[in-house]
């Protein structure tokens, strides 16, 4: 790691005065060392992150044992939702996903599916092949909602399909099913002139309606956001594991802190 990092100050020492991307992605880069050592360091400080909720409100909130229905539609992308299937279909051929990506297959797996975060971490866990504990536990807990200290982030699989696969070619790539259904149709296929001799068929019907998902799951984690004790629970959790640099804000809804190098991470989109 050491290495690496004088390495990329090297480089950046380097570059010419013009290179002014450049020297911004190298100082990126090179934060996200200093973040994956944080990480790191927030397992070692606390194992139990593991397995439990960062934040104990949370215990209880969706079942410790998953819908077995639901984790395995889930796991093999039969979702309904191309551009998320795709994801899970591709992630399995290959164990890696961007980080927005695994972002989404998480926050789905928590909002839309009502998913606890052990049990469907564990097959994520076996299948990264850049599997790190520390980024690990920390990253499925924040995307889930369960550390009280991180924004509650949704995704909106449609939406992400459109922003990041405009061209319909992952899609096409990992869910040949979809092959009847013309380009302006595929990231809502249910849409389709031709949906009924595709959907529920040769293409599962979805699972979830996003919109009605992410509103009884935002209602359900808010009811236990709200109140002192989540506060000071929150505020203790920021005390042990946030980082000392200086840029913290308080956040209006709950009263608590939050990192904004951690809420500098891409966000969910809800509509």
């Amino acid at each position: 790691m050491r290495e690496v990092k004088q390495a990329t100050d090297r480089q950046r020492r380097s570059l010419p005065a013009n290179a002014r991307n450049w020297r911004k992605s190298l100082r990126s880069y090179s934060s996200r060392l200093h973040w994956h050592c944080h990480f790191i360091q927030k397992l070692e400080d606390e194992p139990r992150m593991e397995s439990e909720n960062l934040n104990p409100l949370y215990d209880g909130l969706r079942p410790r044992e998953p819908h077995a229905d639901l984790r395995s539609t889930w796991s093999r992308g039969e979702t309904g939702y191309p551009f998320f299937d795709a994801c899970m279909r591709s992630f399995s051929a290959t164990g890696w996903l961007n980080f927005r990506m695994r972002a989404m297959v998480t926050a789905t797996a928590s909002y839309h599916l009502w998913l606890d975060w052990w049990a469907r971490g564990l097959h994520l866990t076996r299948m990264f092949s850049d599997y790190e504990p520390g980024i690990h536990c920390s990253q499925v807990q924040m995307q889930s909602g369960t550390t009280g200290i991180n924004t509650v982030r949704t995704y909106n699989p449609v939406k992400q399909g459109c922003d990041q696969d405009p061209h319909e070619q992952f899609i096409r790539k990992w869910v040949p099913e979809l092959a009847a259904i013309s380009d302006p149709y595929i990231h809502e296929p249910w849409t389709a002139p031709n949906a009924g001799q595709i959907i529920g068929f040769a293409y599962p019907a979805r699972v979830f309606d996003h919109m009605a998902a992410v509103k009884a799951a935002r209602e359900r984690v808010w009811r236990v956001r709200r109140g002192d004790e989540f506060r000071d629970g929150s505020k203790k959790i920021m005390s042990k594991h946030t980082s000392r640099k200086s840029g913290k804000r308080t956040l209006k809804r709950t009263g608590s802190t939050e990192d904004l190098a951690q809420l500098s991470l891409p966000r969910g989109d809800a509509e």
